[in-house]
């Protein structure tokens, strides 16, 4: 579902795509784009961009990533009274119960299972919720980052930091994934954010069906040099020039305007300490007050060792109710003031150079070679001019027009 909501046109630009590939019978991927039907429901849940790759024999892999795509996005918007950072998390487990349900529930499903990775843009900054090996990029200026953990034993192992990367990549497959929804009735989902959103960012989520076959500093030269529409068109054929072996979607959204941009910056300590604490419960006052007249009355009766006894237990209540009022008062703030997560989990330079340049040109001169070879009926002349135009370009290191 992919709701186009005309009053976002001038600050917020996005693009979806899924493609079946070129090896697969059939298409496991899904994506859903909920943008914010007003102003007010913005402030309150942001826009919800969902991607889902799907796993599982026969149409279990697809059903999977279509209940995650449907579930995720409409359980986020029922829970009005939670937390965007709960509401997402939440949402995501109600999609894996549904998955396990279903699967354990039909033998023709059993096990299936998908990855999700869904990105929520709010006033506050962006949210990042994720199981599985799909993947959240957000690019700023010349550099791509990743912001989601890949669940798959090639990363899990990688983090231990007991081996290098060249022998690990040739020793553990990297579709081998850790976490997903669907197999077991609970799961652990990963938060990420609020990151601040800033004019100009463009986030990327994928399956792995492009980041499989597309460096991150390609991805990222294709979202800097083209508007979302041409990028994610591009970024599906150069996954299906390189063999195309599993699916493909990619959502890109481009921040164009302040409306949707902020400053998630957490609040200087001087902004904490101005904060007003929350007002004193009329119970904690009766709590201090009982040990406090105790110890008056024992005192009275020169009972020091009790009047002592009671004026520490009134100490130490009021002690406990100061920080526990603190740590409402912190509660209470901002959510923007509590980021989550460790990503980025890496991060490219991206600004085109000859290296990237000479990559793609390698991929023209095939597809230039196969058409002349094969006679491919296709008018190659304005792929002649574009290809000309290209190699004179980066003759001259222009490597951006």
């Amino acid at each position: 579902m992919e709701p186009q909501v005309a009053i976002w046109d001038h600050c917020l630009q996005h693009a979806a795509r899924t493609d079946i590939g070129l090896r697969r019978a059939n298409n496991q991927d899904s994506y859903s784009v909920a943008l914010a039907g007003s102003a007010e429901l913005f402030q309150q849940k942001g826009h919800l961009f969902v991607v889902a790759d799907g796993m599982g024999a026969h149409a279990a892999g697809e059903l999977a990533s279509r209940i995650a795509t449907d579930v995720v996005p409409l359980t986020y918007q029922k829970l009005a009274d939670r937390d965007p950072p709960d509401a997402l998390v939440q949402a995501i487990c109600e999609a894996n119960s549904q998955i396990h349900a279903r699967g354990q529930g039909e033998p023709e499903f059993k096990g299936m299972g998908t990855t999700c990775t869904a990105l929520a843009l709010l006033p506050h900054g962006a949210l990042v919720a994720h199981v599985g090996d799909s993947r959240a990029y957000r690019l700023r200026g010349t550099r791509i980052e990743q912001l989601t953990f890949d669940h798959s034993l090639l990363w899990e192992v990688r983090r231990t930091g007991q081996f290098g990367e060249e022998p690990l990549a040739g020793l553990i497959g990297k579709n081998i994934i850790t976490r997903s929804l669907g197999p077991n009735p609970s799961v652990s989902v990963d938060l990420e954010g609020p990151l601040p959103i800033e004019v100009g960012d463009i986030s990327l989520l994928c399956s792995d069906g492009l980041s499989g076959q597309v460096k991150d500093d390609e991805i990222g030269a294709v979202l800097l040099c083209l508007p979302p529409d041409e990028a994610a068109d591009a970024l599906v054929d150069l996954a299906k020039l390189r063999g195309g072996p599993d699916n493909i979607t990619v959502i890109v959204v481009k921040v164009t305007a302040p409306q949707v941009a902020s400053n998630a910056t957490a609040p200087s300590k001087s902004d904490e300490q101005t904060r007003p604490l929350p007002p004193v419960n009329p119970i904690v006052w009766v709590v201090l007050g009982v040990p406090f007249l105790a110890a008056i009355f024992f005192a009275a009766l020169g009972l020091l060792v009790e009047a002592v006894a009671c004026l520490v237990l009134t100490g130490v209540a009021a002690i406990g109710s100061m920080l526990y009022r603190q740590h409402q008062r912190l509660a209470s703030s901002d959510p923007a003031s509590v980021v989550l997560g460790r990503g980025p989990y890496a991060s490219t330079d991206c600004a085109p150079n000859a290296s990237i340049v000479e990559r793609f040109r390698d991929i023209a001169e095939q597809l230039r070679q196969g058409a002349a070879n094969e006679q491919w009926p296709v008018d190659t002349a304005r792929f002649e001019d574009y290809f000309r135009q290209a190699s004179a370009a980066r003759q001259a290191g222009n490597y951006t027009d």
